[in-house]
């Protein structure tokens, strides 16, 4: 992936600012935008075709909400962009999959980029680019590939539950970024899931496998932070941001989700401390397996040393050693080697090297 970006972020040398690229995972089917136009008394819910569509329910009487399931078609988005006077540097940001989440303040409205996160089915993190233009009545969402987070939202203003139908764009705004910033929890229980399982395998049975699966949550969260981490910032610039875009009301609600932000944002360091040590504790837990083994082994070692000895000492070609003409010679040499073998066993066991911790 990250050569498909180089390769994709390449094509933009030489193009002057603004200019629309996309950057991310190839995609070929067409995009799709959906819309959400309520009031406090209606709803209409339908798909819309095109940017002349989307540019009718601009400046209408109740709140437009527009989500764009893909930003791969540039042209569409440049489009959309000229039918609500995005700037260009607006678009080539909501097309760039890599961007740094943050706010922008354009008097006529607010442009916001943030990591929408998820769990794929083996339990790894995945994200993608999400953006959010808030201007006078309507809301534009742009999100990489269908698929959201957003469905509670949308059944809220369907069922015209809690204040969300009565309020104005800015708090349909406010429910979005609410609705990504909860979900960084239930990925982040995820990971805990999957820190506890590998510690449980560092301590029982540490293999070289449990090191890669270490360096792989260390990435991911690398990758938590860089989202997180300015999608704090950026929140706490909308709560102080001087336009009217933003009703005071709402401002209170923004701070609620500047918290949670915080919030995550401190689970994901003390996810990062927990992870650090991990390599310590699986060095420790390899150390203390092979110090076992070699305590075994010195243990058989030592208990063979006496015996090696005297099958050494009656193994010498000498023709005068009385003890091999005699009837009791070879079961008295057995039943010395025993004899040692058993006393050093004792011993061992009053030491404690051997038996019960």
């Amino acid at each position: 992936m990250l050569r498909l970006l180089r390769k994709r972020s390449a094509q933009k040398k030489g193009l002057p600012p603004g200019t629309p690229v996309y950057v991310g995972e190839e995609r070929r089917e067409p995009v799709s935008i959906s819309l959400i136009d309520f009031d406090a008394s209606r709803c209409e819910e339908k798909p819309l075709a095109s940017a002349v569509e989307c540019a009718a329910h601009r400046e209408g009487r109740r709140v437009a909400w527009i989500n764009f399931s893909g930003i791969h078609d540039a042209r569409l988005i440049e489009e959309v962009g000229e039918r609500f006077g995005l700037h260009p540097l607006v678009l080539e940001d909501i097309v760039n999959t890599g961007q740094r989440p943050k706010l922008e303040d354009h008097d006529e409205y607010l442009f916001v980029s943030m990591k929408m996160l998820s769990r794929k089915a083996d339990g790894e993190v995945d994200g993608e680019q999400v953006s959010l233009v808030l201007g006078p009545g309507y809301v534009l969402s742009f999100q990489e590939k269908p698929g959201d987070v957003f469905e509670p939202v949308r059944e809220r203003v369907r069922q015209a539950k809690g204040r969300i139908r009565s309020r104005g764009a800015d708090y349909l705004a406010y429910s979005l970024l609410d609705a990504v910033v909860d979900n960084y929890f239930v990925v982040l229980e995820g990971l805990s899931d999957r820190i506890e399982a590998l510690e449980d395998v560092l301590v029982d049975r540490p293999a070289p496998a449990a090191l890669g699966r270490i360096h792989r949550i260390k990435k991911e969260l690398v990758y938590l932070r860089k989202a997180i981490w300015p999608l704090r910032e950026a929140i706490a610039a909308l709560t102080r941001v001087d336009s009217q875009l933003v009703d005071e009301s709402t401002r209170a609600y923004l701070r609620d989700v500047y918290d949670h932000a915080i919030q995550a944002l401190e689970v994901v360091e003390a996810y990062r401390d927990v992870v650090s040590g991990m390599v310590d504790t699986y060095l420790s837990s390899i150390s203390n397996r092979m110090n076992e083994i070699m305590k075994v082994l010195t243990i058989i070692a030592t208990i063979f040393i006496p015996m090696t000895f005297i099958a050494g000492v009656y193994g010498m070609n000498f023709e005068r050693m009385p003890e091999l003409k005699t009837s009791w010679g070879y079961p008295a040499v057995w039943a010395v080697m025993l004899l040692s073998s058993a006393i050093m066993l004792v011993y061992f066991w009053k030491k404690k090297w051997i038996g019960g911790r």
